[in-house]
Parts: C-alpha cells; sequence; structure tokens
C-alpha cells in the first residue's frame, strides 16, 4: 500500500541517514575496515529528499551520521535535523520596520512576498532610524507568522470584495457538515474545459449545472447548458427536486440565475431555506468547488480524445459517469459511497410535488392595470385578456416566468391562489365580430337578484316617510293649467 501521508523534511532528512549508515549499525564492519566503508558510501549517489535530485554526501558527514546514531536508542530521531535555537521568535525586524511593513501590506495585499520585500528594503535604506535593512528571509518568516499572505484582488477593489476580505480577516474559517440528508443542498455552474459543437455550427464550451447534498455528497442532478440563465437553472433544479425530493436549504453564490424573482420565489413557496455565499468567498461552498476537480480530472479527461463531442453526448456521458462512478465510489472525506450514506442516513426532505406546481412555483409575480376598455393589461410588451369574470379588478396580479410567457396565470394577491390562466391576445379572432355575453364577477352570487320595477329606493322612501310626519304640505306648487290661471 502507498504511504500518501506528508512527510516532514526534518522526517525525510532523518529516513535518508538512517538508510545510509543503517547498514552500519545492523553488520558493523571488521576492525580497520570503517573507513573504507564509509569512503564506499561516500562515492554512491543518494536521491535528495527535497528535490528529488541525485547527490552524494562526504565522508566526515556520514562518520558523523554514523557515530551520532551508534551513541542513542532512537537513531532515527537522533538524525533528524535539529529546529533552529530562534525558532518561534519574531524575526529580526525593528518596530518601525514591522509597522512600515504592516502598513505596506494593507495598502497592497496583492503584492508578491519578493516585491514586499524590495519595496521595505528602499524605505529602510533611506530611514536609518528604522534600522538595518532585514534579509529576506527575515521578511518572509515575519509576514507568514502574521498571516500577512498574498491576496490575489484586482487593483480596484469593488463592496463586495472589501466585504469579503474583511471577513476572512475577522473570522475563522472552518468546515462543516449537515446532519441530515436534505438538510442543505449545494448548487453551482462550472464552464467546462472542453468545447463542443453547436448545430448552428462553431464550438462552444457548455456549462454544467450540479446540485449536490451536502452530508451524503450525493450528486442529486448534473446537467450541460450552452448558457447560465434562470431558465436552466430552474430546468435543473425541478429535475432534481422530481429524482430526489425537497431539501430544507439550498446554498448558491450570488449569480444572476441564482438571485433571479423566479428563483427565490419558488424557493420561498416551495419552504426551501435559501442561503448565498458571501461575494468573492467561494471557499464557502467548498464542497461544490471539490465537485470540479472529479468532473474535469476523470469525467473530461475520458473524452480528450473524442473529437465530435456534443451536448446530447456530453449529457448522457455525464449522466452514465455520475450514477455508476461517483456515486458508488467511496468518498475520501465521509468514507463511504455517496449512494449508500444517501440511502443510510437519517433524513428530513419531503416530496416533491407535481410538474405542474413546479411550474407554477418557480414564477415571478407583477401587478398590472387592467385597461376597461377591452379588459387586457400589458406584459413584456404583449397585451393578455383577462376574463370577464373578473372585469371588476383594477390592478390583477399575473404569475408568470420570463422566459415562457406561454403560461401566464392570474392570482389572487391576498391569498396567492392561482384564479385562471391566462392568453394573448387574439385580434384575428376578435376580427369576426363575435362577443360573448358578459357573465357575472367573480365574487357575485350565482342566481340574478330580482329587481321590482315599481319600488323606491329605501333612503328616498325612509325620507318622504319623515317629510309627511312634519305636517307640512309639499314647498311646491304643482304645474297645471289651475295653478296658472290662479298665478
Amino acid at each position: 500500500m502507498t504511504d500518501n501521508r506528508i512527510i516532514r523534511p526534518q522526517e525525510a532528512w532523518a529516513r535518508l541517514r538512517f538508510s545510509i549508515v543503517g547498514p552500519l549499525l545492523s553488520s558493523p564492519p571488521p576492525h580497520g575496515r570503517l573507513q573504507a566503508e564509509l569512503e564506499r558510501l561516500a562515492a554512491k549517489y543518494w536521491t535528495h529528499p527535497i528535490t528529488g535530485k541525485p547527490t552524494r554526501f562526504g565522508v566526515s558527514t556520514i562518520q558523523r551520521w554514523y557515530y551520532a546514531a551508534r551513541s542513542g536508542n532512537d537513531p532515527v530521531g537522533i538524525l533528524r535535523r535539529k529546529i533552529r535555537k530562534d525558532a518561534g521568535r519574531q524575526p529580526s525586524l525593528s518596530l518601525d520596520l514591522r509597522r512600515l511593513l504592516k502598513e505596506q501590506y494593507t495598502a497592497h495585499k496583492r503584492w508578491s512576498y519578493q516585491l514586499h520585500f524590495d519595496n521595505l528594503s528602499v524605505v529602510a535604506a533611506e530611514n536609518p532610524a528604522c534600522g538595518p535593512t532585514p534579509s529576506y528571509s527575515s521578511v518572509l518568516r515575519y509576514m507568514k507568522s502574521n498571516g500577512l499572505v498574498r491576496r490575489c484582488l484586482t487593483s480596484v477593489k469593488t463592496p463586495g470584495q472589501e466585504r469579503a476580505e474583511a471577513r476572512l480577516q475577522a473570522y475563522e474559517v472552518r468546515s462543516y457538515e449537515s446532519e441530515y440528508t436534505f438538510a442543505l443542498w449545494h448548487l453551482d455552474f462550472h464552464y467546462g474545459s472542453h468545447k463542443i459543437q453547436i448545430p448552428e455550427g462553431g464550438w462552444v464550451r457548455p456549462i454544467l449545472l450540479a446540485i449536490m447534498d451536502d452530508h451524503s455528497r450525493l450528486i442529486c442532478h448534473a446537467q450541460w447548458y450552452l448558457t447560465e440563465t434562470v431558465e436552466d437553472l430552474i430546468h435543473g433544479l425541478c429535475q432534481a427536486f422530481l429524482k430526489r425530493g425537497l431539501p430544507r436549504s439550498l446554498l448558491t453564490d450570488n449569480g444572476g440565475a441564482m438571485v433571479a424573482a423566479e428563483t427565490k420565489k419558488g424557493l420561498e413557496r416551495l419552504g426551501i431555506l435559501h442561503a448565498t455565499t458571501l461575494p468573492y468567498s467561494a471557499y464557502q461552498n467548498g464542497k461544490q468547488e471539490t465537485v470540479w476537480g472529479q468532473i474535469e480530472g476523470r469525467l473530461l479527461a475520458m473524452l480528450d480524445n473524442y473529437s465530435d463531442l456534443t451536448l446530447s453526448f456530453l449529457n448522457e456521458a455525464t449522466q452514465a459517469w455520475v450514477e455508476m462512478e461517483y456515486q458508488r465510489e467511496v468518498h475520501s472525506e465521509t468514507g463511504v459511497p455517496p449512494l449508500r450514506r444517501f440511502l443510510d442516513s437519517p433524513s428530513v426532505g419531503r416530496d416533491c410535488p407535481s410538474v405542474e406546481e413546479l411550474r407554477l412555483a418557480f414564477c415571478q409575480t407583477a401587478s398590472r392595470k387592467q385597461r376597461r376598455s377591452d379588459g387586457t393589461f400589458s406584459l413584456q410588451g404583449i397585451r393578455f385578456e383577462v376574463p370577464s369574470r373578473f372585469r371588476h379588478f383594477e390592478h390583477v396580479s399575473v404569475r408568470y416566468a420570463s422566459w415562457d410567457l406561454g403560461h401566464v396565470y392570474l392570482e389572487d394577491p391576498r391569498t396567492n391562489k392561482v384564479l385562471t390562466r391566462l392568453y394573448p391576445l387574439d385580434r384575428a379572432r376578435n376580427a369576426d365580430g363575435r362577443r360573448r355575453a358578459l357573465g357575472a364577477v367573480a365574487d357575485s352570487v350565482e342566481d340574478e337578484p330580482t329587481v321590482a320595477k315599481n319600488e323606491v329606493a329605501p333612503l328616498l322612501r325612509k325620507l318622504i316617510e319623515e317629510y309627511a310626519a312634519t305636517g307640512l304640505p309639499p314647498a311646491y306648487l304643482p304645474k297645471t293649467k289651475q295653478s296658472e290661471e290662479d298665478l
């Protein structure tokens, strides 16, 4: 079995030295032959433990190792490189140079160690009061021991970059894992390294959408697309729901498709908590990022010599690789295959609703004013008809997906219940002149009320009765022929 443990330099040197002088300890040479054996070992080439290049050692050096190993009960430990006496101490930089170096790092975090050293050397030479010019190793050790590591940021920092950098410096980073399956899913897009042919001609880089369960590392769904739109995201996410079920929460980055209105409203309607990573902080979704390495290193690597790569074949190959290899191979962190852990672990998942319910969920809502003349409204430049039974709505609340205006729905804004499906205005059909009779409004009773034709309104009847009760005659003169003669 191959030893994959990381070997420290001190241990690597101890192993090499012991392999050189070990035979002399197990089989000491006869009296007077030690010098010849040492010369023989000094003439041989050995593999350098750090660089891996062939190297030789002097007779005196091997002799020193031999006597040191023979003198104690732990020959390997004795042959380890000694720790520096100043290990753990702050490098020999004056307080002024340390202050200048920290100020320089704060202003230029993306500088290399060498660039920081070169600029600090100039400052130290111009200001002798700051102390002697430090060595490169001193500056390097000081910066590493104080966390002044290089940050690969652009020269012009956005507010998101500043917040991400501030958080990374103020808070520690820790690995995490959900206790149950379906408790947390990860979702992200990845641009593939291979180009594919498209029917229109030419080559494009496909984009992989992968959705993974945090606890089991199971890939719930993976599919390649030509674009990274919200339509592609919802298309793949709904397939993951239909395959596995509904999770409790979903972690994504802040891409346009992830924070689109359809995505946010759909997850809210399905009762899924949507969390996003801090901008410019890909490490927060590290489990998803590690999947891309396997996609590139194993799946796409097996397609290096396949010249007629198309989107359909790439998706077919991806499904086969995910289900037959990735899901069934032992995961390096969990120690069990993702599929086995997904099936055996406790779950907090829920059943997935129907396809039509998913379609209704991943829609955004908008309010439009209904035109009273013909009962229509405009949505993204297209005019839609409202059924006559809803003609009393001054404003209508519509639910729709921006990429599919063939499915637009009228909903009740108070209950979010879908009332009916709406269709675009068909001007050609309306030109035949036939019109439906107006039906009852949506919230009226089914039976038409009977209205008396010879009945005074209740309020007016009440006023007439009160006026008559006063005993006064009507304060007007009726216009008749007799009244005109009296006048």
